[in-house]
């Protein structure tokens, strides 16, 4: 049985509208042309690392067993939000051939839907694509993670920690040469026994 807590490594798909938007199985990927690298994810139950919904549904859930669940849009990806529409002047944007309507734009770290152009004017929509929307995800827990190295590493990963090196010798230590987030520092030091070190 899963708790709060617990490392796990999970597969799952995401479906909406009947269609697929996100999978950590390959053959699922290939079938729907995505081309990238597709695997389960080593999270812990209960930290925001995947949907509200999903994260609290893992709970209490058996290990190898398959489940489906449908979730209401204020667990999965929130509901619309009319405030987070926005008008904004076409003159704001250097490069005016990157505005076309229903294509993704990039605004300060802030990803944006292009709804409309015209008039001089561009309306932008910052909600997640997928806000508004009920979502299907079926999973399974292919394991729980117990080696504390490996805990580690999944932390690491699941940030996007490139440059590190883990150290065993009686206990675990982490050498990095970029400063780890917050986050990291926060679910390392509160999930495992490792030593945090800054390499010069």
């Amino acid at each position: 049985m899963i708790n709060r807590g617990d490392f796990i490594e999970l597969e799952f798909t995401g479906i909406v509208n009947g269609e697929v938007f996100d999978t950590t199985d390959e053959n699922i990927a290939k079938s729907i042309g995505y081309k990238g690298e597709v695997k389960p994810i080593k999270i812990i139950v209960g930290e925001g690392m995947v949907v509200r919904g999903l994260d609290k549904n893992l709970e209490g859930k058996e290990v190898g067993k398959e489940y489906e669940i449908k979730l209401k849009p204020n667990e999965a990806f929130g509901e619309k939000n009319a405030a987070l529409i926005k008008t904004i002047s076409i003159n704001a944007f250097n490069d005016k051939s990157i505005l076309k309507e229903n294509s993704f734009i990039n605004i300060e770290g802030i990803v944006a839907r292009v709804v409309k152009v015209g008039s001089g004017r561009v309306v932008l929509d910052f909600n997640h694509p997928l806000a508004g929307k009920e979502i299907i995800y079926k999973f399974k827990i292919k394991r729980k993670i117990e080696d504390e190295e490996e805990k580690v590493a999944a932390i690491l990963q699941f940030f996007n920690v490139k440059e590190y090196k883990i150290e065993k010798n009686g206990s675990i230590k982490i050498k990095t040469k970029a400063k780890l987030p917050e986050k990291v520092i926060e679910l390392i030091k509160k999930y495992t026994n490792c030593v945090l070190e800054d390499k010069d």
